[in-house]
């Protein structure tokens, strides 16, 4: 029987990793764009500062979220060819991360100018928590989750 607190089990499972580190990021940016909501656009909020922060928290995890994927898919699903649910997962992941990363930049390089945060990132956010809402759904299915 295996034990619930062994460390070598949580650290070196096939897929764990994908699946504990995939909260990060969908929780930071969701709250991020929240935050983001909240202060109206206003750079100088305290929102705006948070919601910031969050993204780029966000941005940071998920690189390494997309990482263990790839393993998950290597060895959990042994190389199996890409097609199906994976495979609109792994589009769905690619938009997310895009927005996630894009949406990061532009509050990273609006903190760098005086200029105002631009009315196109709303669109961006909404996109980006929309790719991560269905990546997530389909991702339940590929674990076994929503079966």
């Amino acid at each position: 029987m295996v034990h619930p607190f062994d460390l070598r089990t949580v650290l070196l499972a096939k897929h764990a990793q994908h699946v504990v580190l995939i909260h990060f990021p969908i929780a930071l940016f969701m709250t991020g764009v929240g935050l983001d909501m909240l202060s109206r656009g206003k750079r100088d909020s305290q929102f705006a500062s948070a919601a910031y922060w969050n993204l780029s928290f966000a941005a940071a995890t998920v690189i390494p979220t997309v990482l263990t994927g790839w393993l998950a898919w290597h060895f959990a699903l042994e190389d199996q060819k890409i097609k199906g649910l994976l495979l609109l997962h792994l589009i769905a992941a690619s938009t997310a991360t895009l927005l996630v990363i894009t949406s990061w930049w532009v509050h990273w390089r609006t903190r760098k100018t005086p200029m105002p945060l631009p009315r196109y990132r709303i669109p961006v956010e909404l996109l980006g928590v929309a790719a991560i809402g269905l990546t997530a759904h389909l991702g339940g299915f590929l674990s076994g989750v929503n079966t």
